[in-house]
């Protein structure tokens, strides 16, 4: 009797074993699939969360949150039309702005004063084909440009270049400068352009720089799309569409790279998802 308990008791033992095992397996292979994107897992492990400030090795990453909002503002791009072929390289740009004023500053909110800001005030940052954009301080001018198809992105900015972010403030457009052969992009994807930070920053305005981006045709969320803002090879990841603030930049030449993530951490499909830039500090110097 004593042997053949010791025997079942061994067995059950074997039993426990296998099972133990086989969950470890389990849990082991759910962790290898979470685990895919590598640089989402990288992006999460990078910044630590202190409340609404991530943190990653000198560097801070915060939202601007005092900035107002001009929520009523309106642009509206008249020309050039959608699709519209140029047959000058002299494009001739004219929009209607309501419920805004260009070249005055933006006096309200702490950036007012401890960001970069322009001493022409607010303007429309005109982005083409998701290069670095051209400050515009009045509703009609005129830009030379190559032979080409252009995606164009106009939208309102306060005087320290933060964008203002809704619907009505903005226009997407595609037109073609010459006879080109290049093909018409789906401006309905969604989509990621870079605005700041941008150029040199010297004296006091490189304490406090600005991020700030535009999102297309996606909603930044936890369970939805996000922006993954690697700066100096720290990885920060952005689910607000908002003006970020950075701190922490020492002087000298800063690499910032941001790219649109779909909902499971991959690159999302589109030509406008992933930007990288360069730009400078120089905390001694004054403007």
């Amino acid at each position: 009797m004593k042997k053949f308990f010791l025997r079942f008791l061994a067995f059950v033992v074997v039993i426990v074993f296998f099972i133990g095992c086989e969950e470890h397996q389990i849990e082991t292979q759910q962790i290898k699939t979470d685990s895919s994107n590598v640089d989402t897992i990288a992006a999460i492990v990078s910044a630590r969360n202190y409340g609404d400030t991530l943190v990653s090795g000198t560097l801070k990453v915060y939202p601007l949150q005092d900035s107002p909002s001009f929520n009523d503002a309106i642009l509206t791009l008249n020309t050039p039309t959608e699709k519209e072929l140029l047959q000058s390289e002299k494009a001739h740009f004219t929009y209607d702005i309501k419920n805004y004023q260009l070249s005055k500053p933006t006096k309200e909110g702490s950036c007012a004063m401890d960001c970069a800001n322009s001493k022409e005030g607010q303007h429309i940052h005109l982005i083409l084909n998701n290069e670095p954009y051209l400050a515009k301080y009045t509703p009609e001018f005129d830009e030379t440009l190559k032979p080409g198809h252009y995606v164009a992105l106009s939208f309102l900015s306060r005087s320290y270049h933060e964008s203002i972010k809704h619907y009505e403030a903005y226009d997407l457009r595609q037109f073609t400068v010459g006879a080109v052969k290049e093909k018409e992009v789906d401006l309905t994807q969604p989509m990621l352009f870079y605005s700041r930070p941008k150029g040199q920053y010297k004296g006091k305005e490189t304490k406090k720089v600005l991020l700030d981006f535009y999102v297309i045709n996606a909603t930044l969320g936890i369970n939805d799309f996000s922006v993954r803002a690697t700066i100096d090879g720290n990885v920060f990841l952005l689910n607000s569409w908002k003006g970020y603030l950075i701190e922490g930049l020492a002087g000298g030449v800063h690499d910032i790279k941001i790219e649109l993530l779909d909902k499971n951490g991959n690159l999302a499909k589109s030509p406008y998802a992933s930007t990288k830039r360069s730009i400078k500090l120089s905390p001694e110097e004054t403007n």
